[in-house]
């Protein structure tokens, strides 16, 4: 079937958003070598450019005591998902690795994963839970997949979504507008231009 035109409704971008420092937790959703560098099983070819806007997020993240998360998804031999995707992340390859540039840091959780969302079958929420968190800053590849996923799995559990546009990436512009489109509008998620434009507030 040939592709065709549409066109993606409209959706709200913010420039500044303040999160309490306390109840605020980020994502870092797969940003792995098969997903990010070259060479990798899955790559998606925009992914790279998000290291640096990711970087600069878990610094400021850091220095401010907010929890940060990783989701690292993880396959074995024989995984279904192979028949869908190929052979991706296995268990203990380069490929599953998270890139070294955003290597996780003493006190930084991982939670390895199976599927698309990170709340499926994993300690996420617990985990939130256990630490306080309202609110979540979710960044990483790949946009409308596994962001999207854990995304609406965080809505879904009343967390608070928030979703800076230059730290997530996707195979396809449409991908990535209907992605924000949706964390927008169906999970009344916000949707911030840049992470430069996140700032956490101590003692909130």
């Amino acid at each position: 079937m040939p592709g065709r035109m549409v066109e993606v409704p409209g959706y709200e971008v913010v420039d500044r958003v303040e999160l309490p420092a306390r109840k605020t937790a980020v994502i870092v959703v797969d940003m792995q070598n098969d997903f990010v560098k070259e060479g990798g099983k899955l790559r998606v070819p925009t992914a790279e450019a998000t290291i640096g806007p990711i970087k600069r997020l878990l610094e400021k993240a850091r220095a401010a005591g907010v929890k940060v998360f990783y989701t690292q998804d993880t396959h074995y031999d024989g995984d279904p998902e192979f028949e869908i995707w190929g052979e991706h992340v296995k268990y203990g390859t380069w490929g599953w690795e998270i890139v070294d540039e955003l290597k996780p840091q003493p006190g930084d959780i991982v939670v390895q994963k199976t599927r698309y969302d990170g709340f499926y079958g994993t300690p996420l929420d617990d985990l939130l839970k256990v630490y306080g968190i309202e609110y979540v800053v979710i960044v990483g590849t790949v946009a409308n997949i596994c962001v999207l996923h854990t995304a609406a799995s965080a809505a879904l559990r009343w967390y608070k979504v928030v979703v800076p546009v230059d730290g997530i990436s996707a195979l396809t512009e449409f991908d990535m507008h209907a992605t924000l489109r949706q964390i927008s509008w169906l999970y009344k998620g916000t949707v911030v231009r840049s992470v430069d434009g996140i700032e956490f507030k101590r003692g909130g």
